[in-house]
């Protein structure tokens, strides 16, 4: 099952959470209270965003955190990238090439690769920004990331969901 860790479901949450005052500084102990979560937990995220440059700190008796861009200028990937202990990859050989002993005789590799990057690219466009106010989904999910004949065609194919009020 493909499933996001923890660390990264908070840091998202933690973001997402400092992207409704922006310009707001937030302390770990604050943060932690507000979302329940352990003052350990925040305080290793932050420390990794910051890494990152997705959070700037202060220090000081006003000292804490705030979002080091704008936002809509951090995607989903941008905090996979910055939380994860290895390159993103749903498949030993999409996230560190090489290192899988099949890998040259490998005869679904290549499809592997192709759905590993269509997720990577929905992750690009899932912004902090978006995840404060999400839109409803619209069926069917059609990558933004397709050229415009190709995602016409994808939804003329495709099912139509609608789901009870």
């Amino acid at each position: 099952m493909l499933r996001i860790s923890k660390i990264i479901d908070y840091g998202t949450l933690v973001l997402t959470h400092m992207a409704s005052a922006p310009e707001r500084v937030f302390s770990a102990a604050e943060l932690a209270a507000t979302l329940g979560l352990g003052q350990p937990t925040v305080s290793k995220v932050l420390k990794l965003l910051g890494q990152h440059e997705l959070v700037k700190s202060s220090r000081g008796s006003r000292g804490g955190y705030m979002l080091g861009r704008p936002a809509d200028t951090i995607s989903i990937a941008h905090i996979i990238d910055a939380l994860e202990d290895q390159p993103f990859g749903l498949t030993e050989c999409t996230s560190m090439p090489g290192a899988c002993s099949v890998e040259a005789g490998c005869h679904i590799r290549t499809n592997w690769q192709r759905i590993n990057s269509i997720i990577r690219h929905t992750l690009e466009d899932v912004s902090v920004a978006d995840m404060l106010s999400p839109t409803p989904i619209e069926f069917p999910l059609i990558p933004r990331h397709l050229p415009a004949s190709q995602a016409r065609t994808r939804a003329a194919q495709a099912t139509t969901w609608s789901f009870p009020e």
